[in-house]
């Protein structure tokens, strides 16, 4: 069940990768290359610090359902483009998942409550930075003016608090994830914005 939920956000962290490249005009390799790079990105950072094998080299799925997911953009982005509000809500679902998996694999290695929340936010947001990088955009992570980050960081940091009283398993990944998830959501519709410097207009 993990796996499939894993899998899921995979896939719609590279619809998001593939769409970018859609709207860079970049061909079929470039978007396959930004689908993959988002979809497995944090997690690929995050096993290499824990110094594992990365579990995106374990399992033929996670690379193949980012090459599906570029198929799809491929042949169908007007479609895709036009249900963005449903993506946008899964990926909101992917951000809760994984900041909140990647925290408890990080504790599960013996990281501190600190590093392992530090983590959970790479695990979730790394994918879309390397992403940005990559097209020549501002990372979200430093500009999160839609607050993207700041949701991934309250997720990670309850998860770690759950893992340190030695509140393990699904329930509590879905305590955490679920807040990262209803943060991210309310921000989208109330349109809440991270401050800019004082005295900086918008």
């Amino acid at each position: 069940m993990s796996e499939l939920l894993d899998l899921a956000g995979i896939f719609v962290f590279a619809l998001s990768g593939a769409l970018m490249g859609v709207r860079k005009r970049l061909d079929v390799v470039g978007m396959g290359v930004l689908a993959e790079i988002t979809a497995l990105g944090g997690g690929l950072v995050r096993d290499l610090i824990l110094n594992v094998r990365p579990i995106a080299f374990q399992s033929l799925g996670y690379v193949l359902v980012p090459v599906a997911a570029t198929v799809i953009v491929f042949f169908w982005h007007p479609h895709v483009a036009r249900v963005m509000p449903a993506i946008l809500v899964l990926d909101a679902a992917g951000l809760g998942l994984f900041c909140a998996v990647g925290t408890e694999k990080a504790m599960e290695y013996g990281l501190s409550p600190l590093h392992a929340t530090l983590l959970g936010v790479t695990t979730a947001v790394g994918g879309g930075m390397l992403r940005d990088v990559l097209a020549g955009e501002i990372p979200t992570l430093l500009y999160d003016r839609q607050l993207y980050a700041v949701p991934a960081l309250l997720g990670s940091g309850v998860m770690a608090g759950l893992s340190s009283y030695d509140l393990h398993g699904w329930p509590a990944t879905l305590a955490a994830a679920l807040l990262a998830f209803g943060l991210r959501i309310a921000a989208m519709r109330r349109k809440w914005r991270a401050p800019l410097a004082k005295g900086i207009g918008e």
